[in-house]
């Protein structure tokens, strides 16, 4: 079964949509036989990727609310939103304030941005799909790249009580939360452990069809089975009350490898 708002004739926005996931989502709903509208930075790369489509293209930063809100006034109603924009600027603790403010900025409040413009809409038209595409480096954390996990733990967190509140008051619109595994592009550098951007989508199509709402993608590498055992350990750290991030502790690592492989 596909969810009801994927078919022919609804209309989508999808951020972030020049390349990668957003870019493979995008395909899949023109299969679909859905009006698209790919939303990214302007640039040549998106107007690529409209001309490949033939679907629509509305240069825009998501980290703007003006824009995004100048943005869905142009577009009008829509039925399917796709928060998928995101950026990896900045690099440990010790990245610049403006690195941590940006990421933010893309990552967190480019949703929140993308939901503030289109959600009324939908809860006008009484229906709709949104998708919050976050990350597992926002449940696990793992080290290397506090910034980017910040963003998407933020993310996790808006994007499920966004879900708790839609549940309550609109039966005909909710909120989901896509989390990819590695993902690369196909290309000679892609490696085999990862997965493609259309498996992805593939993936996340199923999973709406079912109704969920955590898409927990796996890759070539990582079952779900494993993906699993990494996030329940990582939360009994606080239930035991254990060393944060355990996983990587070294008087811990070797005992979370075990039990998380």
């Amino acid at each position: 079964m596909r969810h009801p708002s994927l078919s022919a004739g609804r209309r989508a926005v999808v951020t972030g949509a020049r390349q990668g996931i957003g870019f493979a989502i995008a395909q899949r709903f023109r299969e679909f036989g859905m009006e698209v509208i790919l939303v990214d930075l302007p640039g040549e790369k998106l107007e690529a990727a409209g001309a490949q489509l033939d679907a629509r293209v509305e240069p825009a930063d998501v980290a703007d609310w003006q824009a995004m809100s100048a943005l869905a006034k142009r577009t009008g109603p829509i039925d399917v939103l796709i928060n998928n924009a995101a950026t990896r600027i900045g690099r440990g603790l010790e990245a610049s304030l403006d690195d941590w403010q940006a990421a933010f900025q893309v990552n967190f409040w480019g949703a929140v941005h993308g939901v503030r413009a289109f959600l009324p809409g939908m809860q006008q038209a009484g229906a709709g799909l949104i998708v919050n595409v976050g990350s597992k480096q926002g449940i696990t954390n793992p080290p290397g790249h506090p910034v980017y996990n910040a963003t998407k733990a933020a993310l996790k967190s808006y994007t499920e009580s966004l879900q708790n509140e839609l549940r309550k008051e609109h039966d005909r619109i909710s909120a989901h939360l896509l989390i990819p595994g590695w993902t690369l592009e196909d290309g000679p550098d892609r490696k085999p452990g990862a997965w493609t951007p259309d498996q992805v989508a593939s993936f996340m199509i199923e999973a709406l069809g079912k109704g969920d709402f955590y898409i927990l993608c796996p890759d070539n590498d990582v079952t779900t089975e494993m993906d699993h055992k990494r996030i329940r350990w990582g939360a009994e750290d606080i239930i035991e009350n254990r060393p944060a991030l355990t996983r990587w502790h070294p008087e811990w690592a070797n005992r979370a490898a075990k039990a998380c492989s």
